[in-house]
Formats: C-alpha cells, sequence, structure tokens
C-alpha cells in the first residue's frame, strides 16, 4: 500500500508541481493550501508523512509544526522554505521537523528526501533490542521516548534518534560528519553546526543526574561520544 503523503502550500502551482512527481514516484498525496486545512488533514487522514510550507495562511507552518509536537503528534514533516538563513533552518529542526528544502527545489531532491525519511521512520534503526539503559537514563525504542530516573524526557523526534544513534555507538567517537549521515541522512552543504545546536539542546534534557553530570562528551575537533 503506497504511503500517504499530505503537501501543505499556499501557492497551487508548487502544490500541483510536489503533487504531480509524488504520484509518479508511486505516493498517495493529499492536499492543502493553509493552516487549518493542513491541521485537520493530519488528525483525519493520518498521512505517513507531511511536506508543509512554512509560511502559510491562517496558521503558519512553523506555529503548526509546534503544536503538533507539544499535543504527541509525531507525523514525519520536511518544510518548505522560501528563506535561506540559518536561523530559520535551526529553528524548524529545533520545533522538531524532520528535513527541511528551501525553495526554489528540485522535485526529485524533494522525493529522495521523502524516501529517506521514510526509511528512517518505518523501518527504523531501532528494532535490535526493545531499550537502551544508561545510568539512569531509559530509551524505550518501542515507545519511542526516553526516561532520566524515572521521568519521560520531552525529547524532538531528531533529539530522539541522537540519543539513540549516540546510545548505541556508546563509548565511541563519533564525528559531526557521521552523525549528519546518519541521523539527518545527508550533509547540510557541510554545515555540522546543526548537530551542536541539537547536541546542545540534548544535553539540558539528559544530563540533570548529578552522579552522571557530563553524559555526553565533546571530543574537541572531532566531534562527540557518550560515556
Amino acid at each position: 500500500m503506497p504511503s500517504r503523503i499530505l503537501v501543505v502550500d499556499d501557492e497551487e502551482t508548487i502544490v500541483r508541481l510536489v503533487s504531480y512527481n509524488l504520484q509518479q514516484a508511486g505516493f498517495e498525496v493529499r492536499t492543502a493550501f493553509n493552516g487549518l486545512e493542513a491541521d485537520e488533514s493530519v488528525r483525519r487522514l493520518q498521512p505517513e508523512l507531511v511536506v508543509l510550507d512554512m509560511m502559510l495562511p491562517e496558521i503558519d507552518g512553523l506555529t503548526l509544526l509546534k503544536k503538533w509536537r507539544k499535543e504527541g503528534i509525531r507525523v514525519p514533516v520536511i518544510m518548505l522554505t522560501a528563506r535561506g538563513e540559518e536561523i530559520d533552518r535551526v529553528l524548524s529542526l529545533e520545533l522538531g521537523c524532520d528535513d527541511y528544502v528551501t525553495k526554489p527545489f528540485s522535485p526529485r531532491e524533494l522525493v529522495a528526501r521523502i524516501n529517506a525519511v521514510l526509511r528512517r521512520t518505518q523501518d527504523g534503526d531501532l528494532v535490535e533490542s526493545s531499550q537502551l539503559v544508561v545510568g539512569n537514563l531509559v530509551i524505550d525504542l518501542d515507545r519511542h521516548e526516553a526516561a532520566l530516573a524515572g521521568n519521560v524526557l520531552n525529547l524532538t523526534r531528531k533529539e530522539f534518534e541522537l540519543l539513540v544513534f549516540l546510545a548505541k555507538n556508546r563509548g565511541r567517537v563519533i564525528t559531526r560528519e557521521v552523525l549528519l549521515d546518519r541521523v539527518w541522512d545527508y550533509a547540510y552543504e557541510g554545515d555540522t553546526r546543526v548537530v551542536d545546536v541539537h547536541i546542545s539542546h540534548l544535553r539540558e534534557k539528559v544530563e540533570q543526574d548529578p552522579r552522571r553530570p557530563e553524559l555526553i562528551k565533546t571530543v574537541r575537533g572531532i566531534g562527540y561520544k557518550m560515556v
């Protein structure tokens, strides 16, 4: 059964272009043209992935994404944006989007990125074991959540995937480039700062145990490792 993709953009030409290419790639496509329609469609249709424009009428894409994540709606999201500034990319990722594409974009590239995100979320590298335990930190792969000393942590999808990868490779030094390749599936044009931003936010959430004040160690000039 083909994956259902919801395409949300207020520009009809972009919706038609993206929809055509996704249909040609074998996806089932549904569309919405503003934030209210998108919100209703996500709840009603339960798509496997949403292609979401950042600048939308009614409710903008970032506000909508923040709302979904706060409510526990974990549908994978690829953000479309006409902006190229780093702050927009980082903000999108921090709010929990799985990827972003800057307009103008190649439809083939978008399809490739959708396939990459679906591979991560559907096939999952997270099926080897039901739990990973690091001290008082318990990572439940089936429930897709982590708890510190019994308290469930409010992690974004990307923070969780980053935590899982570090935990599975505990004790090994992982470069920023490897993290980009394995957690994000591709390099952000050589910009590894997105890794540093996510590590910083992840540390704030997982390094609250005074007995283990530094769970994720920075290896200067190389990358990070979980100790």
